[in-house]
């Protein structure tokens, strides 16, 4: 199981900022629950921001409040789960046992905990697939992150230009693309907002 020195070791310094536990205080009033130590952690050290410029995270004292985005998914997700229920597998916070919003990613995807363990530390994250097919991930948020990241830096080269437009470029050009991460593997990062 990874840990908070692991995500510092690969996106670098936490940027210096103040967090005080009682800035989860309302989110955990509102969930019902402490939240996972590891997500709190690395909140507390980065903020909100983007993981990989793809994967976005919310601090409850950030820019855009965890709290804020938490009431407002819940009740858009709740209201598609009403009418489709049996189509999918999962309820939303309020509901007992429903998925909690902790971010989403520019792929389309939102990202859930799914308090499935009475420790938070154990609960799962389940990631909403372009809205409609849920995905379970059995870990922690620090490996969720971890696996993420990997799979951004293990993709090929060419990643993100059509395949037969390859043929047609200079290598000068497919560098350049390259070097402004607009193809290829990501860099880990976090850029905060």
């Amino acid at each position: 199981m990874a840990e908070l020195g692991d995500l510092v070791r690969l996106f670098g310094p936490p940027p210096a900022r103040e967090s005080s536990p009682e800035d989860w205080a309302e989110v955990e009033d509102y969930v019902g629950s402490a939240l996972p130590y590891d997500f709190k952690a690395f909140l507390d050290a980065y903020g909100t921001g983007a993981i990989c410029g793809e994967l976005v995270v919310f601090h409850p004292r950030g820019t855009s409040p965890l709290l804020t985005r938490m009431r407002k998914v819940h009740e858009s997700f709740g209201q598609s789960w009403r009418r489709g229920s049996d189509e999918y597998p999962f309820r939303f916070h309020p509901d007992p046992g429903g998925l909690i919003s902790w971010g989403y990613d520019y792929s389309g995807d939102e990202h859930f905990f799914w308090p499935c363990a009475q420790q938070p530390d154990r609960w799962k994250v389940v990631t909403n697939i372009n809205g409609a097919h849920p995905e379970v991930f059995d870990g922690p948020f620090t490996d969720f992150v971890l696996s993420f990241v990997k799979r951004l830096r293990d993709v090929d080269p060419y990643h993100g230009i059509d395949p037969d437009a390859v043929a047609f470029l200079e290598p000068e050009d497919l560098n350049e693309l390259a070097a402004r991460g607009e193809i290829g593997p990501v860099n880990p990062s976090f850029e905060p907002f």
